[in-house]
């Protein structure tokens, strides 16, 4: 089999790129494949297995060739949940990302991918905010020389007083020395060594030469991980579903936004629908063998990206890099200090926070503003997928707010004294003609449910003491469900009025929604025409006829 067949777009000049882009990214995923297994309660050793696993598959199945996958942030926090919650059975927690992994395959199949691009982007900077104040919140226990709270933010914030009383010393040193240099390792040295790397070595080393008194992580497996079958029960299985879905909907964003992002660097265009088969397929493989999920890494990628990687190789030899590591120098990694990790993962949550938006904040529209910062409240204070509704939601609402007033700017009444500068001279002679019997109603642009009532309420009474009414669509591409049950109210009260409906131009999508809720049944065919100028001849013949006795 040729290799190009297994990895897209592979080509001989750009096989050095890939191999030192997959080893560069290697090297970062390390410290941070550990830090988060630890902070996750999965365990280090499940945060490398996390990376090897869905770093291989989701290169290899995977629709976006220079992204390298694992265990992230924002991943990391939900799975915290979805552990402490099935503390009494790992394998219930693993079985939940199985879901979750079978879930975004499904996604993929059912092509959702597409959809993911509409969570608009106030949802996504509160979100993402949220889950960076989290990191930092529960990292700070750990900083200073203690567990980690596994009893959520608010039992983190509230323990904290209590244990500063006491700190671990030679805890704090080594943290806040690995925080340091996680944040002021200067740039030229940056290049042969990624910050958390050098971090992870300092601080590790100094706590085994000179300050021993730091808690370190202890025993950790070696060799291959154990297979984890699914197990549920039938009571257990709903809240299972609903935390599988809140992963499959996070791990799907998280990679996509990732994968837009390798897009606009490398200038090519990744295939949502087969990343997230890629993602499920390494989700799956990670949950079955205990492993952190993960998703798309956006730093790792772009590192990747940096150092030359251009194809799934990339990403695949980051895995197998991380697989022969944790294969021979798994029992190093006992040594290493938990504040270590914690000082690196300040500032992974630092970096997470969206600064560039809150840095605008206030200059960003108020309406805007509020659901950004609802959503960041949510997240850290309830939970992720009562944010991400909430704040879908609410920037919906928003939206919907900002284009009813603008839809409704865009419906025009012409009548015979009103200004027609805007019809043909052909139309405004007809206009002149009608003797003030005809209402005509002009509509431009799509419009969507924000603007039904709106419409109902501007347009009602508007057609008192008219003979006839044209309903003008030409200038109309699109209408939803809403609007067809406001145009069907204003056809109603019409009817009461016994004035006679015309409409003319209506083609494509609105007329197929039209018909389909067989809102036009009560316009005779002979009533609808395409031309305006035709419409109005025959509502002005309408008008000229007596009106019926009684």
């Amino acid at each position: 089999m040729q290799l190009n067949r297994v990895f897209p777009g592979l080509r001989r000049d750009n096989l050095r790129g890939d191999f030192y882009g997959g080893v560069t990214a290697a090297v970062v995923a390390l410290p941070l494949a550990l830090a988060f297994g630890v902070a996750s309660g999965a365990g280090a050793i499940a945060g490398l297995w996390g990376a090897i696993f869905v770093g291989f598959f989701a290169a290899l199945f995977g629709g976006t060739p220079s992204q390298v996958s694992g265990p992230t942030g924002p991943i990391t926090v939900v799975m915290a949940v979805v552990i402490t919650e099935y503390a009494y059975d790992l394998r219930l927690a693993f079985t939940v990302v199985m879901l979750a992994g079978t879930m975004q395959i499904l996604f993929g199949v059912l092509k959702l991918g597409r959809y993911i691009a509409f969570v608009p982007f106030t949802v996504v900077s509160g979100f993402m905010s949220g889950i960076g104040l989290i990191i930092i919140i529960i990292q700070l226990a750990p900083l200073i020389g203690f567990d980690s709270s596994r009893d959520g933010v608010v039992s983190a914030l509230t323990d904290l007083p209590d244990l500063a009383t006491d700190p671990v010393f030679d805890a704090v040193a080594v943290g806040l020395l690995a925080l340091a240099i996680s944040i002021f390792l200067p740039r030229r040295l940056r290049t042969y060594a990624p910050p958390a790397l050098v971090a992870l070595i300092a601080g590790t080393l100094t706590a085994l030469f000179v300050l021993d008194g730091a808690p370190v992580l202890g025993d950790i497996p070696s060799g291959l991980p154990d297979a984890q079958l699914p197990t549920f029960t039938t009571s257990e299985f709903p809240g299972m579903l609903a935390s599988a879905l809140i992963l499959a909907i996070l791990g799907s964003i998280d990679s996509l936004l990732t994968s837009l992002i390798a897009d606009s660097v490398t200038r090519t265009y990744h295939n949502s629908d087969r990343e997230l088969v890629g993602q499920g397929i390494g989700n799956i493989f990670a949950g079955f063998f205990g492993a952190l999920p993960g998703a798309g890494a956006t730093m790792r990628t772009m590192i990747n990206v940096r150092a030359g990687g251009r194809t799934s190789l990339s990403g695949t030899i980051h895995a197998l890099v991380l697989l022969a590591l944790v294969l021979g120098l798994a029992p190093l990694a006992e040594d290493i200090p938990d504040a270590v990790l914690a000082g690196i993962l300040l500032k992974v949550g630092w970096d997470i926070i969206d600064w560039s938006y809150l840095r605008r904040i206030r200059r960003a529209p108020r309406d805007e503003v509020v659901v950004m910062l609802t959503v960041l409240a949510l997240t850290v204070f309830v939970d992720l997928i009562t944010a991400v509704g909430v704040g879908v939601i609410m920037a919906s609402l928003v939206s919907a707010r900002k284009l009813s007033g603008h839809q409704l700017s865009q419906l025009r009444i012409f009548t015979r004294d009103a200004d027609t500068a805007a019809l043909t001279e052909e139309e405004r002679a007809l206009m002149e003609s009608a003797g003030g019997q005809v209402l005509l109603l002009h509509l431009n642009g799509p419009f969507t449910y924000g603007s039904a009532k709106g419409m109902v309420q501007l347009l009602s009474g508007k057609g008192d003491g008219y003979r006839c009414v044209v309903f003008d669509f030409s200038e109309v591409p699109m209408i939803d469900g809403s609007i067809a049950m406001a145009i069907e109210e204003l056809l109603d009260q019409a009817r009461s009025s016994n004035q006679e409906v015309f409409i003319s131009g209506l083609k494509g999508q609105a007329l197929d929604v039209l018909e389909s809720l067989s809102v036009l049944d009560v316009v005779p065919v002979e009533h609808r025409v395409e031309d305006r100028a035709r419409a109005l001849e025959l509502a002005i013949a309408a008008s000229m006829k007596p009106l019926p006795a009684g």
